[in-house]
């Protein structure tokens, strides 16, 4: 007999002994293997948040225009003129790191259903990812395989992927982080909820077929860390089909326009176990299932499999009696299935029958609402460093025109042209900017206004100071919105962590919400939602822990967005902010010194706010003719990006701007808190008006065809614009073909 065998039933589901215990203290007996399935995946860490729960409640999650906060399918911000957006983002990162097309695909495919589950017409994707060394077949086979899947799904489903990013580190060689947002739009008075509500009311399961296709998913896959089992983990990974997932959206949403749904939710991990059970505690009620009903892909499937299978594009709806039949002609419409499985009850429990045999019982309640929850004692890293490195800590290199060049072939840097000219960016119509900006911009057809999106993540400083590194992309996702003249007004996050049993990672996955709390609370962006992937390790080897944000802002006239491209020969190039770089977790100590170490720069989140509040002001006022975040590669990265898009060289000059510092880390090194503006010299006066005190310094012009930066008389980079174009645009396809 194998040592596997011999391991108790509630052990080879994930559980421990103790939670066993207090299920049957819960259920008052032993529960039978049906009830120990569904509870070992409703008390998963994916499904449970056991680990996170109490540490979340410090977020903020109330704003003025917040409609919906944490706790439905999807956030909900009003945008005005009885209009909202949904918003969400999720993890797909174990499943993706087995099967990387089905993986990602199956990861929009979920996030697609929670939008639209609200009620709102999905308007746009994100798709923040991050990989091992592309030097290594395996993480460009990752890649195209994600990014393949990325495309399929939402090209087939006619929704543009508009924004997201790609950052390489060797962290993630064993655990890819492929998150994924989706955002909606809707109608005020069609906002959906996934409450049940109504005894009597009926359950209506539409969709696909349920098959075996996912099982374990959630306790399998996104709860435990990977060993040399992970490929036998490779059934547990979904397959989708966006055809079907079409038909279900416009199907939901002819329900919801006809007035026929009183509640709407979509079936993720768990299957129909979280979906059912979860409406039940929203709404306070019970719900009976009847699996004899349930529409089978395969025979002769097990009860317990049919409850957690997590088979793709299914929907539960709760619909009156008297609905029920216009609910089902407009499914049969779209050539769904739907099938009456259930009704709602008011016994407070969820119970299981197959046929007239009742097979489960279980408390609403205690599946729900009683998962334990942890606070492991947390431990500080051992590797967190209490001071900057000194600037003498590496030897200056001699060639500043080669570390820009390398910094500009940089994966994390250079051009991701490769990746979005896979994705349709321009269905729906509603671009007002191109991907490759700060942020993507959506106009809301009809009106001036428009929505600003996007993703930002930067596990490296994290590692660093998990409480600065979160505060840091919070301030840099709003920095990226206000670059693009957009208020930013709401996120929701992805956090990705390794094992929150382990006392360092608790520590980080502690750090970075407060971190993230105190950013949000001073840049007034509450959250909406979002989700936990803990366990992202790979035989003990965390990846570094990274708080990945989704930001929307509102713009309000798309006819003044702010871009980073330079335009006009002979305008003032202005630096505003006062920040100083340094080397700690820079692009440049990676790429040139081949080190993460030291201590970031904090960010100061009032400095930040003004900052932001300016660059938005002169891009409204139409005084900046373009705005850029000085993040990734530092100064200079800032300036050849901008140059090379808007095929205009420049000539900077910085000295005198940081006193006493060493150029190479001045030019190249990293701190939160400084942008880029240019305009022409007539606004000058205008916009020192605007800044008042604020730190702002004129540093160049834009012109020429090089690219030149300067300081204390010397010339310490000058490069033709052509050499940095190249560069900068080639290197990613240059990487994914082996070169």
């Amino acid at each position: 007999m194998s040592a596997t065998s011999q391991k108790p039933e509630y052990e080879l589901l994930g559980l421990k002994s103790h939670e066993y215990d207090a299920i049957c203290e819960k259920l008052g007996r032993k529960p039978n293997y049906v009830e120990l399935a569904v509870f070992s995946l409703m008390w998963s860490e994916h499904c449970g948040y056991k680990h996170s729960r109490k540490l979340l409640r410090k977020l903020p999650t109330q704003g003025e225009l917040i409609l919906q906060g944490p706790g439905e399918n999807a956030g909900i911000i009003d945008i005005g003129a009885g209009q909202a957006i949904a918003m969400k983002i999720e993890s797909h990162n174990h499943p993706s790191a087995i099967e990387p097309f089905q993986g990602a695909a199956t990861g929009i495919g979920g996030i697609v259903r929670d939008i639209f589950a609200m009620g709102a017409r999905p308007i746009a994707n994100l798709d923040p990812l991050h990989f091992g060394s592309l030097q290594k077949a395996r993480q460009r086979f990752l890649l195209d395989g994600v990014v393949s899947g990325v495309a399929s799904y939402g090209n087939c489903m006619g929704i543009p992927t508009v924004g997201g990013e790609i950052h390489v580190e060797d962290a993630y060689e064993g655990n890819c982080l492929v998150n994924v947002m989706c955002v909606g739009l809707v109608d005020q008075d069609k906002i959906l909820r996934a409450r049940a509500e109504g005894p009597g009311n009926l359950v209506l399961l539409i969709g696909s077929t349920t098959g075996r296709d996912g099982i374990g998913g959630a306790s399998v896959l996104a709860s435990a860390e990977f060993d040399e089992t992970a490929e036998e983990k490779r059934p547990t990974v979904q397959v989708g089909d966006p055809f079907m997932e079409k038909k279900l959206l416009e199907a939901c949403l002819e329900m919801r326009d006809d007035g026929l749904l009183v509640a709407l939710q979509d079936l993720g991990a768990a299957g129909i176990s979280s979906s059912a059970s979860e409406m039940a505690s929203r709404g306070g009620v019970g719900i009976d299932i009847d699996i004899s009903r349930v529409p089978l892909r395969e025979a002769g499937m097990e009860p317990f499999e049919i409850m957690i299978s997590e088979s793709q594009e299914r929907m539960l709806a709760i619909v009156t009696p008297e609905m029920k039949d216009a609910a089902l002609a407009v499914c049969e419409k779209w050539d769904l299935d739907a099938t009456e499985v259930g009704q709602v009850t008011d016994s407070g429990h969820f119970r299981v029958f197959q046929g007239r045999e009742m097979i489960a019982d279980m408390p609403v309640a205690a599946l729900v609402d009683d998962a334990p929850a942890y606070v492991v004692e947390a431990v500080r890293p051992a590797h967190l460093a209490a001071e900057p490195l000194p600037e003498d800590h590496y030897e200056a290199p001699a060639d500043l025109n080669g570390v820009l060049t390398d910094l500009l072939r940089s994966p994390n840097i250079c051009s991701k042209h490769w990746v979005y000219q896979q994705y349709d960016h321009m269905v729906q119509t509603n671009n007002a900017l191109w991907p490759g900006a700060d942020a993507a911009v959506l106009r809301i057809k009809g009106r001036q206004s428009g929505v600003a999106l996007v993703t930002d993540g930067n596990g490296r400083r994290c590692f660093l100071d998990p409480r600065r590194g979160a505060r840091a992309v919070v301030a840099e996702a709003a920095r990226n919105l206000s670059c693009a003249g957009a208020r930013p007004v709401a996120i929701t996050n992805c956090l990705n962590f390794g094992n929150p049993e382990k006392g360092e990672i608790y520590y980080q996955f502690q750090e970075a919400v407060e971190g993230m709390a105190e950013a949000c609370l001073a840049l007034e962006t509450p959250v909406t939602g979002g989700n936990v992937s803990f366990y992202n390790e790979s035989f003990g080897q965390a990846i570094y822990p990274n708080p990945v944000i989704g930001m929307m802002g509102i713009i309000e006239d798309v006819r003044l967005i702010g871009t980073p491209h330079f335009r006009d020969e002979g305008d003032v190039i202005m630096l505003v902010g006062g920040a100083r770089p340094a080397v700690d977790g820079s692009e440049y100590q990676k790429i040139i010194f081949g080190e993460v170490a030291g201590r970031i720069p904090d960010v100061d989140l009032e400095r930040e706010r003004r900052l932001q509040l300016l660059a938005r002001e002169a891009i409204l006022e139409g005084i900046a003719k373009s705005a850029h975040d000085v993040s990734d590669g530092g100064l200079a990265c800032c300036l050849a990006e901008s140059a090379i898009i808007g095929g205009k060289g420049a000539e900077v000059d910085i000295s005198g701007v940081w006193p006493g510092g060493r150029p190479d880390i001045l030019i190249f090194g990293e701190a939160p808190g400084l942008v880029v503006l240019t305009m022409e010299e007539k606004n000058l006066e205008y916009f020192g008006q605007l800044a008042l005190d604020f730190p702002t310094r004129i540093i160049g012009r834009v012109g020429g065809r090089r690219m030149v930066i300067r300081m204390n008389g010397e010339d310490r980079v000058n490069i033709p614009l052509s050499g940095a174009d190249r560069a900068w645009r080639t290197a990613l396809e240059t990487m994914m073909e082996g070169r």
